[in-house]
């Protein structure tokens, strides 16, 4: 049986988007193909356009032997807030599991030990990649047959294969309760990402076409919110009709408290969602295992 690779197993609340508030299981996979060194810079024009890791990281990954264990690792201020699921150097603090293993520890973290309310978070990294093959598996287990909600918190850039999309679908119909969701996180330029790179409208119409789909764009200037908007008219031009919710810049909380409120008032002034990072003032966006 193949294994997955992840970093993260852990019980909590989500956060963020359209489950705020609802006790969660995240699963944390591992690597990505976006590096979105940028996020929380504003002296962006120093960065030379061949830099590949975020300045903080490049700091962490010299020190890495100090690490011993993956809580060990430092927060990043800036760049992605989940660096070390992203960056290939800190792969040695993957966890490499079968399914089966998986889904024990999950029953082990949940209250209850079985599903009642609470839901399933695929997060990454980028948990679109090549793990679109080991999903089924895992979600077909006995022991999580209880499970009605699942989303997928991805970057929009990966096509669902049409076996995946196929297993989506008919998991959905075997119960009438059952959902999954496609929180979409696009990546602006801000993130360090090219446009043209990061925005894949025709991929979120067909995430809309298995799923409930929404979009989440996370911006802290009003040139950040302009490219959404360029981006949200690429979306909809294309058949999205999907939420759009605007999300603070912010993995520590120093960062997010400098434009919450900003954002916030943005999304009301265009009529648009607001999504808060509640991780961030409840539990300081610490590491989880």
């Amino acid at each position: 049986m193949s294994k997955l690779h992840y970093t993260e197993l852990f019980y909590s609340i989500q956060g963020e988007g359209r489950y705020m508030g609802v006790p969660s299981v995240f699963l944390r996979m591992f690597g990505c193909n976006f590096r979105c060194k940028n996020f929380g810079r504003y002296e962006k024009d120093i960065l030379g356009i061949e830099e590949t890791h975020n300045p903080e990281v490049v700091e962490f990954i010299k020190n890495i032997d100090q690490y011993k264990t993956f809580k060990d690792l430092p927060l990043a201020k800036t760049g992605c807030d989940s660096y070390s699921s992203i960056y290939p150097e800190f792969k040695q603090f993957v966890i490499k599991e079968s399914s089966d293993a998986i889904v024990e520890r999950t029953m082990e973290i949940l209250p209850f030990n079985e599903w009642r309310d609470e839901h399933l978070v695929i997060t990454g990294g980028e948990p679109l990649l090549g793990w679109q093959r080991s999903y089924p598996a895992l979600l077909s287990h006995p022991k999580m047959d209880m499970l009605t909600e699942i989303t997928f918190e991805t970057n929009g850039t990966q096509k669902l294969s049409d076996e995946f999309a196929d297993y989506l679908i008919d998991w959905q119909n075997e119960m009438f309760d059952r959902q999954v969701t496609f929180s979409v996180s696009p990546k602006l330029p801000c993130s360090g990402e090219k446009f043209e790179d990061a925005i894949k409208p025709d991929i979120i119409v067909d995430y809309q076409k298995i799923g409930h789909t929404y979009l989440k764009f996370v911006i802290a200037t009003e040139q950040d919110f302009a490219d959404a908007q360029c981006a949200i008219a690429a979306y909809r031009s294309a058949g999205f009709t999907g939420n759009i919710y605007l999300m603070p810049v912010g993995g520590v909380e120093s960062v997010y408290a400098m434009n919450n409120k900003t954002v916030a008032l943005l999304a009301m002034k265009h009529g648009l969602r607001y999504s808060d990072r509640l991780q961030v003032p409840l539990f300081k966006n610490a590491w989880n295992t």
